[in-house]
Formats: structure tokens, sequence, C-alpha cells
């Protein structure tokens, strides 16, 4: 692994092609590298080494997708002129620490960004990852993917499932062949990822064509609790997309998908994630097989589970129709208990059975105590904690009355807990918790 200074610029010269880094307040970023390219309802190709120069785009990649109101508006503006719309967006970074030695191998940690499958993309400011691989001297790729229509919707030899998740392998494959490259310990990687970011990481535990490419996986917030019994309405779903051809506008499946969603008075709570993995489709097996094979991985990846205190908060407390005909204390309970049958519970029998099956499994709550805000426990409220970034969450409606010293407090304390995980699949009983989180090895 070898690197050239040029007016803050370095590149790599790696097996993979000479890849263009970015020297930042001692963080080199090599940002959106093509690991693969798509065409329209297919599965992705995987990009082969090169001589030239791989130079990142200007604009940030992003697949296509319909800004989300409530996330403008409790977390904050999304700049549209930072990012370029792009339906083959099978695009990662890498962020490594500017020095260490030549020799030294350092773990990784890969993140798959959240989003309900339908939003973001792997570089938001939100969870630039810098803060953390500065401080805790880690390697961490981040990975975008498809999403909506283009990824997590199908089911016909034209319209395959689980395109979206064809992508993540592809990046995983990517990272373990090129990330030695980097510095980074190709035997030594660990997933991380939030909402749906985690639901497709604990999918990936049981996908075909992923062997030997992570050793360990953080979950965040997974809403295990919406993965059953969607065959029926992802069927009516695609049903009612049917007429999206290759061939049609781009911008005309955006516009008419969002008008076209399942009911959530015939669908209930699932309605609330249109898309997501779909079972019995490649790479994943039948739903009626998945708790089988992840028991029969327990004894092969090291996980760290956990959810928010109040998870649906975010979307709750933000509800005017709730807030309105409801007293507080009802919409409390109703909080209550749809975290729990969204995350809390399916989180606890997956650490519980994941830990029979002989598995090596920790689970943590994380819930910050600070009075005077109405989204403690809520969904997300964990990214700025994890990955500090004071600039980019300054101005999230989130973290009102919460002030910023106490998340880097506590931030840090987070990060050194999560990086010995990724490192060791372990955490010692020594090791100082931030005063948030209750973590226990089950």
């Amino acid at each position: 692994m070898k690197f050239q200074e040029n007016t803050g610029t370095y590149f790599f010269k790696t097996s993979f092609g000479k890849v263009l880094g970015i020297k930042e307040n001692g963080i080199i970023k090599a940002k959106s590298i093509r690991y693969a390219y798509s065409e329209r309802f297919k599965k992705p190709i995987p990009v082969q080494p090169f001589a030239d120069e791989i130079i990142f785009p200007e604009k940030t990649p992003v697949c296509p997708q319909n800004i989300s109101q409530l996330l403008e508006k409790i977390i904050g503006k999304t700049n549209l002129d930072d990012f370029e719309v792009e339906e083959s967006v099978q695009y990662l970074s890498i962020y490594r620490p500017e020095k260490f030695s030549e020799n030294e191998k350092i773990p990784v940690i890969v993140w798959i960004h959240g989003g309900s499958y339908e939003i973001g993309c792997g570089d938001l400011s939100t969870a630039d990852p810098s803060d953390w691989v500065k401080e805790q001297n880690v390697i961490i790729a981040t990975v975008s993917y498809r999403l909506g229509i283009f990824g997590f919707l199908g089911g016909t030899e034209k319209r395959p499932a689980n395109l979206g998740l064809f992508d993540i392998i592809e990046a995983l494959k990517w990272v373990k062949n090129y990330i030695s490259d980097f510095g980074g310990d190709a035997e030594n990687i660990a997933l991380f990822g939030q909402s749906s970011g985690g639901d497709a990481i604990a999918h990936l535990m049981v996908s075909e064509g992923v062997e030997n490419l992570f050793k360990r996986v953080i979950i965040h917030s997974a809403p295990l609790g919406l993965r059953q019994n969607r065959q029926k309405m992802s069927a009516e779903f695609l049903k009612n997309t049917m007429d999206f051809t290759a061939e049609t506008d781009l911008f005309k499946i955006i516009e008419t998908a969002k008008k076209k969603p399942p009911a959530f008075l015939k669908y209930g709570l699932k309605a609330a994630m249109p898309f997501g993995t779909q079972y019995g489709f490649p790479p994943l097996c039948s739903e009626n097989e998945v708790e089988e094979k992840w028991k029969g991985n327990a004894e092969n990846i090291d996980v760290l589970i956990g959810i928010n205190d109040e998870e649906t908060a975010l979307y709750l407390r933000t509800s005017e129709m709730m807030n309105k005909y409801l007293p507080k204390r009802l919409v409390d309970r109703v909080i209550r208990s749809t975290t729990e049958i969204i995350y809390g519970k399916p989180a606890r029998d997956f650490a519980e059975n994941y830990a029979a099956a002989g598995g090596n499994i920790y689970l943590f709550r994380i819930h910050p105590r600070i009075i005077g805000n109405h989204f403690m426990g809520a969904h997300a409220i964990d990214l700025p904690f994890i990955f500090g970034n004071e600039s980019a969450w300054k101005n999230a409606g989130i973290l009102n009355n919460i002030p910023w010293k106490y998340i880097d407090e506590n931030g840090r304390k987070l990060r050194s807990l999560w990086t010995e995980f990724a490192y060791k699949g372990k955490i010692s009983d020594q090791s100082e918790r931030p005063e948030i989180l209750e973590l226990r090895k089950v």
C-alpha cells in the first residue's frame, strides 16, 4: 500500500487501480469508488480492476428517491446540490486514519445505511465516520446500494427481488478483495447497520454467497418485527407497479410509486415499511427456514444487537393527529407497545435463540437521559452518538435541548466499545460504559 502527496491528495496504489484519496483533519477519504454496475431490474456486475486513475465524482451519487419530509423536519434539510441521482448507484467510500505503521492491518467496519429500504445513501453527512476513524484507529467503508422500486421490490423474471441485497454482497466482496491495499485487515471485517441497514445485515447473515466476507455484525434498531408474513403485501405492491419497465421514465417511477403503497388498514404495521428483503427469492431462503439458518451460523458470526428505548417516538411524537386527539399518557403507551412489537421483543428473541444455538451475542438498549427532549430514545437518536460530527447535527430537532458535550462524552465511550467488539468480538466488563447504554452478554 503506497500513496503520494499532491496538494492534499493521495493516490492509493491498489490491485483494483490507482485510487484518489483526500486528506482532511487526520483522515484520508477515498470516496465514491464504483464497485459494480447495473441495468434497471438486473443483478449487479462487479467492476474489474483497471489501470486508470479512479477519481471520485464531484457530487455524491444517490439512488432515485423521494425526500422524507419527517427527516427533513427533525434531522435537517438535504442540500440537493451535493447529490447526483443515479440508478446504478453501486459506490462505496473508504475512510482510514492518516497515520499508522506501514505493516499494520487494522480492523474494518462496513456501514450499511438505513432509511426503510427507500431513502438515504452511504455518504450522508449525518453518518460521516471521520470522528470514529480518527479517534479509534479503524477503517470504515460506507456502502450505497439500490433502494425502493429499484432494489427491494420484485418477484418475477423481469423484476427480480432483493437486488439491493445483491448490491451489498458485491460491495462486501470488493472490500474483502481490496481493503488490505488501504491498510485494512481483510480477515477482521465487521458489518454495522442501523434501521433497515441492520435488517439487511441480519438477512445477509443467512444469504447465499457471503461465506467468509465478514466475522461480526453490529445491528442497531432493526425492525425485525416487520419482517414476517410480507408475501401478500409485496405481491400486491409489485402488481400495482408492473407497468414500470426498463424504458419507463425515471421520475415517473418515483412519482407514481409513492401513490401506490400498501394500505395500512389492510396490512397493519408492515405497511409502514413497504419495501424490504423478500424470502423465497435469491439470495434468501424461505421464511420458514430463516430461523434455523440463523442458528446454523451462530458459531461463525459474533453479534451485537440492540435498540433505542422509544424507537417509535420519532414517528408518533411528530404525528399531529396522534398529539391532537390523544392524551400524552396514551401516546406514551402506544410508543412503548409499538417499540416492543417492532424492535424490542424481536431483538431479544433473536439474541436468546442465537445464544441458545451457541452464538456469541450481546444485547443493548440506548436511552439518553436528558429532561426536556421529546425524542430521548427515538429511532435515529443513536446516530449522533455513534458518528459524532457536530456540524451535521447542530440544527437537528431530534437533539433539541441535548448539549453537544453530553453527546460527545457518551459518544466517545460508545465508539470505543463498538470498536472493541469489531476488533475482538467481545466487550470487557472493565471497559467504561456510557450512561446512555444498557449492555449485557446473552
